[in-house]
Parts: C-alpha cells; sequence; structure tokens
C-alpha cells in the first residue's frame, strides 16, 4: 500500500503537455528535455497529423485535458508563413480554449534548422564529430533560422538522412548553449520559464 506521503506526490504531479504536427518533433523533444526539465514534471504528446490537422482539433484537444496541474505548450514549424501571425492565430485558439497561458513556439523555418544550429550535436549524432563540427564556422550555417530547406542541408552531408531517425539520434546531443538557431533558443527560455510557472502554482 501506498504511503499517504507518496500519495500526496502523485495528487502534485506537474505536467507539460506538448501540442505537436509530426512525430518527428517528439522525437527530438524524447532526447532533449530530460535534460533541461527538473524530475517532478511530467511530459505527456499529443501528435497530430500536420499543421492543419493541429489548428483544427486544439481546442477540442485542450478542453477535453483533464489532469491537473497541467500546463500545454504547441511547437509548430514557421515553414513559408508568417511568424507574427501563426503566433497570434495559435494563442487565440488557446485563449477560446480556456488555455491562455498556453506557450507557443515557432520553429523558424522547421524544426530540422535546430539541428543545423548544433553541428556537433549532428556528428555526434552519427559518428561524424570531426567531419560535421567544422561546419559551424561556415557562415552559411550562422543563423539556420533563415535557411530556406534545413533538411536539404542536412542531406548535403549525410545522404541517408531520414526525419524520425535523425529527430532521435540528434535531439539527445543538442546543447543549450551552443545552439545557433534563434528560435531554438528562444523554446528553450520559455520552456524553462514556464517550469519555474508550474512549480509557483503549486505552492
Amino acid at each position: 500500500m501506498e504511503s499517504r506521503f507518496i500519495q500526496w506526490c502523485k495528487s502534485k504531479m506537474k505536467t507539460l503537455v506538448f501540442f505537436l504536427e509530426e512525430p518527428s518533433a517528439q522525437d527530438a523533444l524524447e532526447g532533449l528535455l530530460p535534460r533541461i526539465l527538473p524530475d517532478d514534471i511530467k511530459v505527456h504528446y499529443l501528435i497530430f497529423e500536420g499543421k492543419q490537422d493541429l489548428e483544427k482539433r486544439m481546442e477540442s484537444r485542450m478542453r477535453a485535458w483533464r489532469a491537473p496541474h497541467s500546463l500545454f505548450v504547441i511547437l509548430r514549424d514557421q515553414d513559408r508563413s508568417d511568424c507574427k501571425n501563426i503566433k497570434k492565430n495559435l494563442l487565440e485558439k488557446c485563449k477560446n480554449a480556456g488555455q491562455p497561458t498556453t506557450l507557443v513556439r515557432i520553429a523558424c523555418r522547421e524544426l530540422e534548422a535546430w539541428f543545423v544550429g548544433d553541428w556537433r550535436a549532428v556528428g555526434e549524432a552519427f559518428d561524424l564529430t570531426q567531419k560535421l563540427s567544422s561546419l559551424a564556422k561556415k557562415a552559411r550555417y550562422r543563423d539556420p533560422d533563415k535557411l530556406d530547406d534545413p533538411v536539404a542541408e542536412l542531406r548535403r552531408y549525410l545522404p541517408y538522412y531520414q526525419k524520425r531517425d535523425g529527430a532521435r539520434r540528434i535531439g539527445r546531443h543538442l546543447d543549450i548553449n551552443r545552439n545557433k538557431s534563434k528560435s531554438f533558443q528562444i523554446f528553450i527560455d520559455g520552456i524553462k520559464k514556464l517550469t519555474t510557472t508550474i512549480d509557483s502554482s503549486l505552492i
């Protein structure tokens, strides 16, 4: 039989609920988040079938969520859309769903820009550390968020690169201080602030 203390701890379990447009985002975050989140925060992933599916169903999924002490995070690729408009639209949907404190972050232009922002992590993931680490010095990769096609950049040096396999490999090596992607750094900063918020809500 569980002690009253263990039961109390479970009743205070804190949860971050991630709304993601594709499985590769979860693959990357599963390698990254355990290294930056406190041990007492549980993570739950809701995967949608692309951006349109996420935007269509997110309000109903938020309203249906019942676990206490939960905060939501939405991560969506920018692609070729306007970042400000995307975020404004998503925040409005969160407000309509009764979750105005949801953290909304946009990967510019797509998740793989975060990987290009840390070539050392890519090299470590594919046992090519010496070969790929030097790419970080190239002017082309000083601002990975401006690349039109980050996946193509990865395949330039890794012709066999696949999105989910790459995300699984690279996510666990991403360095939150070394990464040159501004959208990655903004995401990390948001997660850190959110964990402070969720801790404060339980005091």
